[in-house]
């Protein structure tokens, strides 16, 4: 018998926001793994009935007619399988440009199979310090940190590829050919919510941006879109705040309770930073137990034997401990960004064929995405909470090494300073 239709879907632009999601749909109790490509039919049946199905890509990172080819796959595997919300998991800081890692080019790629007039865009995630106001987003600067409008954001307005140089996300994804952008902003969070939607949407618009400043505001906003995809398939825009504000209100279930990180197995903890972000950057500075290997990336492209070398020496130190993989710092960084992180994936791959590990973490977003992808993993799922933003996962593979491996991916802003003493806890 076939499984039932879930009711969530989820693609997520990079494998860590990915994952993100996947932690917000199974903390209340969801049924969700999530696959790093478009899964088989043994691959569905192996993975049982689900509530939700997630796919890890890495469209933050591609060209517009490239993501339009892999997007519009993605689409109708996700019709096919009768979700009734498909969601677009874009980062939390919306960073995103006409032509790398376009939004618009996302929606104009998958509305054709999710036709609901409604396309919500949630601006803000509270728990990971981003928030939406009149239409404009914020974000703090590391967890915790001190909050910054996105364009004067210290780390988001010098992104290396996609700087956001624009606050007012209506301006900013018009840009990337979203036509037509209404915007709820919070104060209709207070009452009225439904009339409001109800007259926003009389204007045929061609999406609505919803406001998110506290947790609150989620559950509103979940109502809303819950009560409108029960009408006709719905695409939704946003970070993991999409998953939280829904996963408690289709369908009963139990009250979700906290829970604890399992314990790490005996072995070593492999560690990959390919992250430029200072918060990375300060997070490897305190990093303690780690023997820190640096990788010089323009070697790693054009050597081979370097490359042979540094699996070697990482081979050696890990039959002493725990292992940390660094590449260089953003002064002294190639041009040639994917090559690195493919050539880094490579090296991970390599490793990992001789390595008896106990749990691998990943930090960056692109290099994460390439690297995992390089391994012959089809599917996450959740194991428990680690940090915001980067919980700890169990692979799913038919190689028996990498079955069952404690794994996490760690996009470049996310977790406290503590965050790799956490990643090799006991």
């Amino acid at each position: 018998m076939a499984n039932p239709s879930p009711l969530y879907g989820w693609y997520g632009d990079d494998f860590t926001g990915a994952t993100d999601t996947l932690s917000a749909l199974a903390e209340q109790r969801r049924r969700a793994l999530l696959f790093l490509r478009i899964p088989t039919p043994e691959q569905l049946s192996a993975a049982g009935p689900l509530d939700a199905i997630g796919i890890a890509g890495a469209t933050r990172s591609m060209e517009p007619v490239a993501m339009a080819a892999e997007l519009d796959e993605a689409g109708r595997f996700f019709a096919a399988q009768g979700v009734a919300l498909l969601h677009y998991k874009c980062c939390s800081t919306f960073d995103s440009a006409p032509l790398i890692g376009s939004i618009g080019a996302a929606v104009k790629a998958l509305r054709p199979y999710f036709q609901n007039p409604f396309l919500p865009i949630l601006g803000g995630q509270p728990n990971l310090g981003r928030y939406c106001l009149f239409g404009n987003l914020f974000a703090a600067a590391g967890i915790g940190g001190v909050v910054h409008r996105i364009d004067r954001h210290p780390t988001m307005s010098v992104h290396p590829v996609t700087p956001m140089a624009e606050a007012d996300l209506r301006r900013h994804l018009t840009a990337q050919g979203l036509e037509r952008i209404a915007l709820l902003d919070y104060r209709s969070w207070e009452d009225g919510a439904e009339a409001a939607l109800a007259a926003c949407l009389a204007t045929e618009p061609g999406a609505v941006l919803l406001d998110v400043a506290r947790a609150s505001d989620l559950l509103v906003i979940g109502k809303l879109i819950a009560q409108r995809a029960q009408a006709q398939p719905m695409l939704a825009v946003g970070p993991s705040s999409v998953a939280q504000a829904l996963a408690g209100l289709w369908g009963a279930q139990e009250e979700a309770a906290a829970r604890a990180v399992p314990p790490r197995r005996d072995g070593p903890v492999l560690a990959l930073v390919g992250s430029l972000s200072p918060v990375t950057r300060a997070q490897v500075e305190v990093a303690t137990g780690f023997a820190k290997l640096a990788i010089e990336p323009r070697r790693l492209l054009d050597d081979a034997a370097y490359a042979e070398a540094l699996r070697q020496e990482a081979l050696r130190r890990l039959t002493e401990g725990h292992v940390m993989l660094i590449t260089e710092r953003p002064s002294q960084a190639p041009e040639n960004a994917g090559g690195v992180a493919a050539a880094t994936g490579l090296l991970l791959r390599g490793i990992i064929a001789e390595a008896r590990l106990s749990r691998l973490v990943v930090a960056g977003g692109d290099t994460s995405s390439l690297a995992v992808k390089s391994l012959d993993i089809w599917g996450l799922s959740y194991r428990g909470p680690l940090a915001s933003g980067a919980p700890l996962c169990r692979t799913h593979s038919d190689d028996p090494r990498l079955d069952d491996l404690d794994i996490v991916l760690k996009g470049g802003q996310m977790g406290p300073v503590d965050f790799f003493a956490r990643a090799t806890a006991g």
